[in-house]
């Protein structure tokens, strides 16, 4: 799979709500917390790939 970037522009509760970075059509996405790495918060930046995501500077 091709590697997304998204960045996390909300969190609500358990979710955060990533938006994809870069692509034609912004997305919105909301995705467990448990899911991303620890210290993501509103405004990181995530690579997703490999079905994993990681905080990218």
């Amino acid at each position: 799979m091709e590697p997304i970037h998204y960045l996390v522009t909300k969190i609500e509760g358990d979710y955060a709500i990533l938006r994809t970075i870069g692509r034609p059509e912004e997305v919105e996405v909301p995705v467990a917390l448990a899911l991303l790495p620890e210290g993501a918060a509103e405004g990181t930046r995530l690579l997703w790939e490999d079905l994993e995501y990681t905080i990218i500077q």
